[in-house]
């Protein structure tokens, strides 16, 4: 592996910052959508006004009678929005600024499909319920640690998203919110995206790329088989050996800039926890070999990484 350039590591900096700024400000902005308006009374009381909070779905709801509180819930409200919708316009502008410096350094190395995955799953606030495991981890270490992987450690055609089992409910309610299947979210970044009949658990899209979804071995009250909504063209999710320990590691996030300048955060697994994942999997006599060495491969630069330049991450 190779440190990155001054220069390219100054501009990450800057350019985290602006993202993490932007993250909070979305999070700000999510408080105020919808809005408020005064909404005259009934029949038996034309002369009362009633201020009406309204959400972004479009239901109402009364806050009561006009009335000094009101107006002052109704005058700090409209002031809150403004503000709010006014520092993300202004980051979302710094953003677009950082991409183009991302690009002129070539600070990315992540391919732009998976950065624009990451982001749709935020976008529908479906990030949570997800972690980024397998190689495409490398990419979270690296930013993280200001190092380059040499290629033949992050080489890779598809992306692993271990899923929790366990908050399927609130899943569920996360993808109604959107109106749509997991599939669906998917072919909002990629409309060629299919499932696969022979691995329902895998959909490729156009250019051979994969993206798989994986979950723990079924235990008592877990359903099984499960797809990821009632539609019948969705995922099926593939019970994976030692998930639960994945789960159960302390979760780890970066933000990653792809190759295009776009960037994203990525949630993944604690250093600790891929390293000896993949120490394991190394091992696993029925395993591919050119598969066991790119395991055992990644675990030493992991290891490295955590040693030279995350130190504080390397404490149990």
């Amino acid at each position: 592996m190779l440190e990155r350039p001054a220069d390219a590591m100054r501009q990450y900096i800057d350019a985290v910052a602006t993202f993490e700024a932007h993250e909070e400000a979305q999070a700000e902005a999510a408080q105020v959508r919808g809005g408020m308006y005064w909404h005259k009374g009934p029949a038996s009381a034309p002369d009362e006004t009633y201020l009406v909070r309204t959400s972004a779905s479009g239901s109402e709801k009364s806050l009561g009678p006009r009335s000094p509180e009101t107006e002052a819930l109704y005058k700090s409200f409209q002031q809150r929005k403004a503000l709010a919708e006014e520092r993300l316009a202004g980051l979302k502008a710094a953003l677009a600024k950082h991409k183009r410096m991302n690009r002129a350094l070539r600070v990315g190395r992540v391919a732009p499909l998976i950065v624009e995955i990451l982001n749709r799953l935020a976008a529908t606030n479906l990030s949570d319920h997800f972690r980024v495991v397998g190689t495409h981890a490398l990419y979270a270490y690296e930013s993280a640690a200001g190092v380059t992987f040499e290629d033949d450690a992050v080489a890779t055609r598809d992306i692993d998203l271990l899923w929790d089992v366990r908050k399927r409910m609130a899943f569920a309610t996360a993808l109604k919110r959107v109106d749509s299947s997991m599939l669906g979210v998917l072919r909002k970044v990629d409309p060629t995206f299919r499932i696969r009949n022979s691995q329902t658990y895998t959909a490729v899209n156009k250019d051979g790329f994969e993206v798989d979804i994986i979950r723990r071995e079924q235990v008592a009250g877990d359903p099984h088989p499960l797809q990821l909504s009632d539609d019948e063209e969705d995922f099926g999710v593939a019970q994976a050996p030692r998930a639960q320990e994945l789960l159960d590691s302390p979760p780890f996030s970066a933000v990653i800039v792809a190759t295009n300048g776009d960037i994203a955060r990525m949630n993944t697994l604690d250093p600790r926890a891929f390293i000896r994942f993949k120490q394991w999997m190394s091992t696993l006599p029925e395993r591919e070999a050119l598969k066991r060495r790119r395991d055992a491969l990644q675990a030493k630069a992991v290891e490295e990484v955590l040693r030279e330049y995350l130190p504080h991450l390397a404490k149990d």
